[in-house]
């Protein structure tokens, strides 16, 4: 098993941005667990159809299948690093997971903190606008749009809608941090910088 990190912190923090650079240049492997539930499901296997009973019916997917279907996606990837995103959630998920990677004899490397300060991912989350034709994503300070091409702006860009989704962040996530921090795991990028400085913080960690 190659190395295994996790990446924390709210929406808009860039963590996609770098996860794509560490894919590029390292040969890491992003895994979501929505990703990871919805091909489980694809492809039949055994928690697959217990999690679509779950999602068929609106509910949460209970954390026990959840890390089955990730213990069967690191023993499909061997030897190949991973960047969980999005996972784990809350502490019980962590402990869940610290628990199945130390009976195959793992441990999660290290865990990324993205700190930003929710002014900053609000201003990058409120400017984003989508070109409803393309596709294709601007922002109306750092990347705007062409003359006369007409954008529109996601609901969930929408400034409440990002406030709400930074409570539940703050509720939700910052306990893991602590729990990681007591582990002596965590490490605190800061994630208000440009994003080559904040690749380059990544990568002195690595």
């Amino acid at each position: 098993m190659g190395k295994i990190i996790i990446f924390l912190g709210p929406p808009g923090a860039g963590k996609g941005t770098q996860s794509e650079r560490l894919i590029k240049e390292y040969g890491f492997v992003q895994l979501s667990t929505g990703d990871i539930l919805r091909e489980a499901v694809r492809n039949g296997t055994e928690l697959g159809k217990k999690a679509k009973q779950y999602m068929d019916a609106g509910q949460l997917v209970p954390d026990e299948i959840i890390i089955g279907i990730i213990k069967e996606k690191l023993n499909e990837l061997k030897d190949k690093n991973v960047i969980f995103d999005g996972f784990p959630r809350t502490i019980p998920q962590a402990e869940a997971l610290d628990e199945m990677l130390s009976q195959e004899g793992k441990e999660v490397d290290v865990v990324i903190l993205f700190d930003v300060d929710d002014e900053e991912v609000i201003k990058r989350l409120s400017g984003r606008r989508i070109d409803p034709n393309t596709g294709k994503t601007y922002h109306i300070i750092y990347n705007p749009p062409p003359e006369g091409i007409e954008v529109i702006q996601r609901d969930d860009d929408k400034e409440e809608v990002i406030r709400k989704r930074l409570e539940v962040y703050h509720s939700q996530t910052e306990p893991l941090a602590d729990y990681y921090k007591k582990k002596g795991k965590l490490v605190v990028v800061n994630a208000n910088n440009p994003p080559d400085d904040v690749y380059n913080q990544i990568k002195e960690v690595l």
